[in-house]
């Protein structure tokens, strides 16, 4: 009864007489097709490969449906598949589709054995409703073929097939399982066996250690939050910034830090000629670490009715002084994807003391007024005047400055002061100031709050970069002082200073010493659809050192609890488009129109070096459902040639074909653990962070293929060709909840009713496959 061409629980077929049926192993062939696709030959690589996924630990699948993506909580009540109504692969519209299988299968069983079989047939036709539906129709890598039947633990099997072998052949029509195993149940059962015996159904429901946190964000031993990356962009110079117009076409306009700003559209590509280019107004400098340069750009609230959009950059003027400029600009009226340069309107102009600490975010609030965050001039800490700019509610430098753009003082200033500024009528203060005391705020966000309940929406977040000790985050208050130079974090910086009672400063939500990193770069509050455990988390880095972490508040507990961010585990993250790596130095992070989140980085930190890439931030245990988060942008017009988007980095799938084959390059690496801490060898920085020490000019680019760095130190190598093919699917996976009984499962009457064409047609179709009789 033994089967010679057996082998890790695959079909080796032998023979040369029999012609298999060949299909790809794909969704949509699964989905023409779900109950006729062919078991063909299989090669040994196959067991390799999913010992190379972690067969070596305990339970190391992971979530996959057969579309290749994570499970998600169906929107609503599943009236069939009920035992995966709270987590699975299915949506109504399947449960609806596998009921109507289900009822043409039974129509052709004898009434007496309905109660009998209709349990087990209930069972096998909902697995693909199982939050493990990938692993238990080897799914997860198409170099396998998709199996019609999930794989089935050992006794179960042979209790279906003692009891309702007959209906076998009603399940799938592959000729040779139809042939060899009616009649041996040996065969059969280890036909429909899977390599992983902890994956097996019905077993998997039984198994803690995968259901217990089944949905949630996956965390580590150490508690760090399992999260994958997908690159969306690459080869632009320190990018500092990306941003929506709000205007519902879903382009991405994307800043560098010389002042080039570009044009991406939906579909990833990006337009060949820029949205706007004033490098040779910016002042920056190939320095690794110049802070100056093109450093911020908001649209206008009403941007689609009326064209106008903002920016802040470093400019030196007539007489060599240093400044940073806001100014508005318009739309061209030929072209959507240009900006009018000639329209450039100054608001506003600052004299910079020094080089560094430019500050360099702007942003609308929910009130419609203009929110400015500038450096407290630069140098070391804050030496101007006796207490420095930070504290001086006269000076324009260190502060959240706010303004109305869409009117004109009296004293001929071309902006409005609104009316409740704090200190609009302190005449020992300047009007613009809404808040004081901030060294250098480096990227700021608006919360768009709870999508249900709307709680938390319009707060204003803020990364302030620290000195010597502490990095920290702050929540913006109106006329509040958060203690700089006074304090660095909660500590004290200037003692004479901190003491003064006076000060009621506001402390910041969170900080963190240099033994964790050194030079905040803020983040944004999760309000996506496609993440849903994400919600609320407000997620944040570190340029130095490449750490992600991120927020969580506790209302109860009045603070924010912090956890790191893991990035690449070949575990979590082996689904399609998933990279394994990301560059070492974050530099800003990004929101687009429908919430969801990235963050730009790059591998060499200079504003001439064409090494920064931006990722889109995606939780592999979770999705939304299918159909949920899907966007209509409004169509755009291009005059300009679009340029196809090509990877550089090298995804979890590809790595893991590379192991098949070849030994790990040395300077690859999966980024599953945190990132090192400051210990390490510290880098340059590029703009708006720290002081920089030493001023390197920039190397030039190395020729060929660009370099990437992951969160260590070292070089992650050569990047991946563009004509180097994707491999397909390849991470292991499982099942869950509770399982169902085993009784007939028959509809309602209205239920049934939502069938007879389908079960008609079924009939017709099995007439007509009798009478050919077999191929």
């Amino acid at each position: 009864m033994n089967n010679p061409n057996l082998q890790g629980g695959h079909i080796l077929e032998t023979s040369s007489n029999r012609k298999t049926s060949v299909r790809k192993a794909t969704v949509s062939s699964y989905k023409s097709n779900r109950a006729g696709i062919s078991f063909h030959s299989l090669n040994f690589l196959t067991g390799v490969f999913f010992m190379l996924l972690g067969q070596s630990g305990p339970l190391l699948g992971h979530p996959q449906c057969l579309d290749y993506g994570p499970p998600f909580q169906p929107p609503f009540h599943l009236e069939f598949c009920s035992a995966y109504e709270t987590f699975g692969c299915c949506d109504q519209d399947k449960d609806n589709t596998i009921a109507a299988k289900y009822w043409e299968v039974m129509d052709y069983i004898d009434p007496q054995a309905h109660k009998l079989c209709g349990g087990y047939i209930k069972d096998i036709l909902c697995q693909e409703c199982s939050p493990y539906a990938a692993h238990l129709y080897d799914a997860e890598n198409p170099q396998t073929p998709l199996r019609n039947l999930p794989g089935l633990c050992s006794d179960y099997c042979s209790e279906f097939h003692l009891y309702c072998r007959s209906a076998i052949t009603l399940l799938t029509d592959d000729k040779h399982i139809q042939e060899c195993c009616e009649r041996n149940k040996t065969r059969f059962c280890n036909l429909l066996n899977i390599q992983d015996e902890d994956y097996c159904f019905p077993d998997v429901l039984k198994n803690t250690d995968l259901n217990r946190n089944l949905g949630s964000v996956v965390e580590d031993k150490k508690g760090c939050l399992q999260l994958c990356l997908k690159e969306v962009a690459n080869g632009l110079r320190n990018p500092v910034l990306m941003a929506h117009a709000n205007d519902n076409t879903h382009r991405m306009f994307v800043a560098e830090q010389v002042g080039i700003i570009w044009v991406f559209l939906p579909d990833g590509s990006r337009l060949e000629e820029p949205f706007l280019d004033i490098k040779n107004m910016v002042l920056t400098t190939p320095w690794l670490g110049d802070e100056r340069g093109f450093l911020g750009m908001a649209f206008h609230p009403k941007y689609k009715d009326n064209g106008k959009f903002y920016i802040y950059y470093s400019y030196q003027d007539k007489k060599k002084v240093e400044k940073i400029r806001i100014s508005e600009l318009r739309v061209s009226t030929s072209d959507v994807n240009k900006a009018d340069a000639s329209t450039e309107r100054s608001l506003l102009e600052i004299e910079e003391p020094a080089a560094n600490h430019n500050g360099g975010q702007i942003l609308f609030g929910l009130d419609g007024y203009m929110y400015l965050f500038t450096g407290d001039g630069g140098k070391a800490g804050d030496p101007f005047g006796k207490f420095g700019n930070a504290q001086n509610r006269s000076s324009l430098l260190g502060k959240v400055l706010r303004i109305d753009v869409d009117g004109r003082s009296s004293d001929g200033k071309p902006y409005r002061i609104p009316s409740d500024n704090p200190f609009a009528s302190d005449p020992q203060a300047l009007p613009e100031v809404y808040a004081y005391g901030v060294r250098n705020m480096w990227r700021c966000s608006v919360d768009r709050g709870d999508p249900l309940s709307r709680k938390g929406r319009g707060r204003i977040f803020c990364g302030d970069v620290g000195q010597n000790k502490y990095e920290e985050v702050d929540i913006i208050v109106k006329g509040g002082n958060y203690g700089w130079r006074a304090k660095e974090g909660f500590e004290c910086y200037d003692i004479k200073l901190c003491q003064n009672s006076s000060l009621d400063d506001i402390l910041p939500i969170f900080a963190y010493s240099h033994s964790v990193g050194k030079s905040v770069t803020g983040g944004y509050v999760y309000r996506g659809c496609e993440s849903p455990n994400l919600n609320g988390l407000y997620i944040f880095g570190d340029f130095m050192n490449g750490r992600l972490m991120a927020l969580q508040e506790d209302e109860r507990a009045n603070q924010w609890k912090k956890q790191d961010i893991c990035i690449g585990s070949t575990k979590a993250c082996a689904f399609p488009g998933m990279v394994s790596s990301y560059s070492k130095y974050i530099i800003s992070f990004a929101e687009d129109e429908a919430a969801e989140l990235y963050f730009m980085a790059t591998s060499y930190p200079s504003a001439f070096a064409p090494h920064g890439s931006i990722y889109k931030v995606v939780d592999p245990a979770r999705r939304a459902p299918p159909g949920k988060c899907k966007q209509k942008p409004i169509p755009v017009k291009t005059k300009s040639k679009r340029i196809p988007f090509i990877p550089w980095a090298k995804t979890v799938l590809e790595l893991l074909k590379e192991r098949l084959t070849t030994r790990p390059p040395k300077t690859a690496f999966n980024a599953t653990e945190p990132p090192p801490n400051s210990s390490t060898p510290r880098s340059k920085k590029p703009a708006s962070h720290k002081d920089p020490t030493k001023r390197k000019a920039a190397k030039a680019p190395r020729s060929g293929r660009k370099q990437q760095t992951t969160q260590t130190p070292k070089a992650r190598g050569s990047k991946t060709k563009a004509q180097k093919a994707r491999i397909p699917r390849v991470s292991k996976v499982t099942v869950t909840t509770s399982p169902p009984k085993k009784k007939g499962s028959r509809l309602t009457r209205a239920q049934k009713k939502q069938v007879p064409k389908l079960r008609s047609a079924a009939k017709e179709k099995f007439r007509r496959r009798q009478e050919r009789g077999p191929a």
